[in-house]
């Protein structure tokens, strides 16, 4: 079993549809009403059908109040890391400290080359990927002298001014999947953000992609706790028992999210709905329950 001792969060992983423009609000302002720690929106800006992820989530944080809200992954081939890293400060600072940064090295290669950006490889998009959080941090670090110089081979910056400050720490959590991703995300990240449908076994995988990562943060002279562990969710609330993972009642999603965060060490669950019912109970039944759970296991 491996639990990092992180305490739990629950999120909701919201379509940035286009059609109609404000449903996505709607559904980050249910989000927050739930009670919901985080709200986060994919990002597939060669998507016609979507609308802009960051446009989205800037209009987001000015309409909501508490929650936290983050891209779920942004697409780095199509975002410069050090504009990136700009609007997350600024968008951080006019918030409060409530944005997280998500990124992810790309997928859909066919359409990020159609909206003017590179196709790269497996090995380069996972070195695209640690140049960019180079350049993200470095660009934040404003309590370091001079300006920041990056040569990196996808990114760089040459004499870039630091600043602005983010107003907190803003965590970076990395979209990983295969082993040199995983490494990478143990070495640099703040936090890893997989799907849960997308692992090939389904909850078992995550073991073996958990000692990629610690192993990697280990040989980084990190602590593998210091990289936490959140997972998007899709599921089916049902008024009597479910007959498959996460299918049933809060009751049962509740036992199952518990179990996912003391056998796994996964601490941030995000529901992938666009049912503001289903993020009703996932904010006011499935997370008090869950947490109560956790906390009852960690103190025997």
């Amino acid at each position: 079993m491996t639990d990092y001792g992180h305490e739990l969060r629950f999120g909701s992983f919201v379509t940035p549809t286009v059609h109609p423009p404000q449903r996505p609000v709607e559904l980050a302002l249910a989000s927050e009403r739930a009670g919901l720690d985080l709200v986060s929106f994919q990002d597939h800006p060669y998507q016609s059908a979507f609308q802009d992820t960051w446009t989205l989530m800037s209009y987001v944080a000015a309409r909501t109040e508490r929650i936290r809200i983050s891209g779920n992954v942004l697409s780095l081939p199509l975002r410069p890391p050090a504009v990136l890293a700009r609007a997350a400060a600024s968008l951080d600072r006019l918030t409060g400290g409530r944005v997280e940064l998500g990124i992810g090295a790309g997928a859909f290669w066919d359409g990020i080359v159609a909206m003017g950006g590179r196709r790269l490889e497996p090995a380069q998009a996972v070195r695209a990927v640690e140049e960019a959080v180079e350049v993200i941090r470095g660009l934040w670090a404003t309590d370091e002298t001079g300006p920041l110089r990056v040569t990196g081979e996808f990114y760089g910056v040459t004499g870039a001014k630091r600043g602005p400050t983010p107003a907190h720490r803003i965590p970076i959590r990395i979209g990983a999947y295969k082993p040199r991703m995983l490494r990478l995300t143990g070495r640099v990240a703040d936090g890893w953000l997989p799907s849960l449908s997308f692992l090939p076994d389904g909850a078992a995988s995550l073991r073996a992609m958990n000692e990629q990562i610690d192993e990697a943060a280990t040989a980084a002279g990190r602590e593998p706790a210091a990289v936490s562990r959140s997972l998007n969710l899709n599921g089916r609330f049902t008024s009597g028992a479910g007959g498959g993972p996460l299918e049933g009642t809060p009751g049962d999603w509740a036992e199952q999210i518990a179990e996912l965060a003391l056998r796994y060490g996964v601490s941030g669950f995000i529901l992938a709905s666009d049912e503001p019912a289903d993020l009703n109970l996932f904010g006011e039944e499935v997370a008090p329950r869950a947490r109560e759970l956790v906390r009852s296991e960690r103190a025997t």
